[in-house]
């Protein structure tokens, strides 16, 4: 990452995949009470941008821009980033409703607050559909109030699972919660809404999704007059 030396394609790939890997974990455990939904990684010639998204841009920066500051110093220090070559942003998320990283986030709170897993799942489930989301389904697995261990799956909506629209439309999340009978694991699938501006949703229509128009309306046809008709169209002698 910092050191420029010369390393194959292949392992170049790899050691950016771990950079955003461990990146990507340290800022999940750092900010995870600050909404922390996903990092996106610039690398300019003249310096690395880090854009972190969050919900909660404001607990992200921190007072004066002190947290980010930290942060900063950080993963230079890790990483051996040359001074003032790595530059952290944070940038809010428009709709938290349709991130899973941050419903994911949201519904561990609430499971750690002591809400029952029923209550709390059908709490998220509703918020995420009332914000115009297309479909969810929240998978919890573990031990639910009894010693043996089930999965519980709750679901709303139109929710697809293959092929190419799932790489734009489903946002998946998964989550650990460590409770006092064990550990808890949440898994929050959003199918996203269709979006022709690509602000809060993807660009690409789905495939299969016919769109039936209204039909025109017909012209009214013109009757013809009396004294125009006649048998055959001859009209005898005019004489």
């Amino acid at each position: 990452m910092a050191s420029q030396a010369q390393i194959s394609k292949k392992r170049k790939f790899v050691a950016d995949g771990v950079f955003y890997a461990e990146l990507n974990e340290f800022l999940m455990r750092t900010l995870s009470e600050d909404g922390y939904a996903g990092v996106e990684v610039r690398v300019t010639p003249i310096r690395t941008e880090i854009i972190i998204r969050a919900t909660r841009t404001r607990e992200v920066l921190g007072e004066k821009g002190r947290r980010i500051r930290e942060l900063t110093a950080v993963v230079q220090k890790r990483y051996g980033f040359p001074e003032n070559s790595v530059e952290l942003f944070a940038e809010r998320v428009e709709n938290r409703a349709s991130c899973a990283m941050a419903q994911c986030e949201s519904l561990r709170y609430k499971l750690l607050g002591g809400l029952a897993a029923r209550r709390a799942c059908y709490g998220v489930i509703r918020f995420i559909m009332e914000n115009g989301a297309k479909g969810v389904e929240v998978i919890i697995s573990g031990k639910l109030r009894a010693q043996r261990a089930k999965a519980m799956k709750f679901k709303d909506g139109y929710l697809i699972s293959t092929g190419e629209p799932k790489k734009h439309y489903i946002a998946e999340a998964v989550r650990h919660v460590c409770m006092r009978q064990g550990m808890l694991g949440i898994k929050v699938k959003i199918m996203l809404a269709h979006d022709p501006e690509g602000i809060m949703g993807p660009k690409m229509p789905l495939p299969d999704n016919v769109i039936i128009h209204e039909p025109k309306e017909d012209a009214p046809v013109m009757q013809p007059n009396a004294e125009d008709q006649a048998y055959g169209g001859y009209q005898g002698d005019q004489a």
